[in-house]
């Protein structure tokens, strides 16, 4: 699997927008950090919770979405190993919320021919929803539409420390020797090894960094930052980040043409 280096845009910073080319080739795996859900319901003078449910139906039109542009891999920040830091009342409140988007929502979309993947640290998380987890996934392995992922508990950071423990305990019982190390190598440690790096990183409501999302798979990724809040995002906004990235040249650390 080839790293990717990746190149940070601003979406706005053109005067005109970009349009979206049907023809043009799409990237085959998106990620999205979805945010501002608390900030939409601020706004409109709602509880935090209302912005996460109405969150959850923007997840729902763009798994579709961009199973309708032809994206094979979508790849969500559901909730991050740092977000345990929020209110307990919101932490519940985002776990109540993830039940039912498993047995509702992912079974749904299960029935339409995708497939879900879950990456991160589950031993934190319930047994009930470690079951609907694993059920999930069972139930959608042999599906051939899209490869949808959802990040629950997952940090980056934590990602690669827990590969490099692997390998280093594999080292100690002899099945590699130190020199054994290798990019490919390192990668099949990681969670995520049976995706291939995102092409493009999207993060909504303005706010422009990492946040410890996927670090070591986006060396060589595109990033789209939008001021739209997640409630907001619609498959335009996909369109739009889409056609951003259609109108780059990717050199993957070349000189360009």
């Amino acid at each position: 699997m080839k790293l990717r280096k990746a190149k940070y845009s601003r979406s706005k910073a053109t005067a005109v927008e970009p349009t979206f080319d049907d023809k043009a080739p799409v990237p085959a795996h998106v990620a999205i950090i979805m945010d501002g859900n608390g900030r939409w319901a601020q706004a409109r003078g709602l509880p935090r919770f209302v912005g996460h449910r109405q969150g959850v139906k923007a997840v729902r039109s763009t798994v579709r979405a961009c199973s309708d542009l032809g994206i094979s891999y979508l790849t969500i920040y559901a909730f991050s190993s740092e977000n345990w830091k929020r209110p307990a009342s919101e932490v519940d409140e985002l776990m109540g919320l993830l039940r039912v988007y498993i047995r509702r929502e992912l079974t749904e979309l299960g029935r339409e021919g995708v497939r879900i993947r879950f990456i991160g640290d589950r031993g934190r998380l319930a047994d009930d929803i470690n079951h609907l987890i694993t059920n999930s996934e069972e139930s959608t392995k042999n599906n051939t539409g899209l490869t949808f992922t959802v990040a629950i508990n997952y940090g980056g950071r934590q990602e690669i420390l827990e590969a490099a423990r692997r390998f280093a305990q594999h080292v100690q019982e002899g099945e590699h020797e130190p020199e054994d190390i290798n990019e490919s190598l390192f990668e099949s440690y990681l969670e995520s090894e049976k995706l291939p790096d995102p092409d493009l990183l999207i993060r909504t409501s303005g706010e422009q960094r990492l946040s410890n999302f996927l670090l070591w798979q986006s060396a060589y990724t595109e990033f789209v930052f939008t001021s739209t809040l997640w409630p907001d995002f619609k498959k335009k906004n996909l369109e739009q980040a889409v056609a951003e990235y259609q109108r780059r040249e990717r050199r993957y650390g070349g000189s360009s043409h």
